[in-house]
């Protein structure tokens, strides 16, 4: 995953910035077209995740905090990969502009720090829904601290049952 801080231009009108561009992108070795973007609000406590799509409609996704702030998880479920079943965290507001690229191979999800938040995420490839997985967000494996009291946490039932980490579907190996 790569953290991209881009350039913010402030003055007494507010903030500028490019969230993104085609060009510096790949003049920074990414070279990704995305075909859908994807939004959330949601209220504090709220868990979503950790989600991913199945190879070969996987997608790679660029998340960034329009409102309020997240801690934005990942997890590499490439099989082979020097980081297997590792997690990442950071947290993603509209105050740090912030984005985080996920690649393929890696579970998403993020809990709500602040009262709301909006999320905004581009996806390479199109929602596909024969093709959902995911990897329960308290998995005790992971033991993911999602900075939320656990009496305070919203989770979807769907969420609520998806499998553990050993248990969970996974086609993804790591490709050096």
């Amino acid at each position: 995953m790569i953290i991209i801080e881009p350039t913010v231009f402030k003055d007494s009108r507010g903030y500028f910035f490019e969230s993104y561009n085609e060009n510096s992108f790949k003049a920074a070795g990414i070279d990704i077209k995305f075909v859908q973007d994807n939004q959330s609000k949601s209220a504090y406590g709220v868990i979503r995740g950790l989600h991913y799509q199945l190879a070969p409609y996987a997608q790679t996704k660029l998340v960034r905090v329009l409102s309020g702030a997240i801690l934005d998880v990942v997890v590499d479920i490439r099989k082979g990969s020097p980081s297997f079943n590792q997690v990442f965290a950071i947290e993603l507001s509209a105050d740090n502009n912030k984005q985080l690229l996920v690649p393929k191979g890696f579970a998403h999800g993020f809990s709500v720090l602040s009262e709301t938040a909006e999320v905004l995420y581009k996806c390479d490839a199109f929602y596909h829904k024969e093709s959902e997985a995911g990897i329960v967000f308290n998995d005790a494996d992971l033991a993911i601290d999602w900075q939320v009291p656990a009496g305070r946490s919203i989770v979807s039932d769907k969420d609520r049952i998806l499998p553990s980490l050993t248990a969970c579907k996974n086609n993804f190996v790591f490709e050096n």
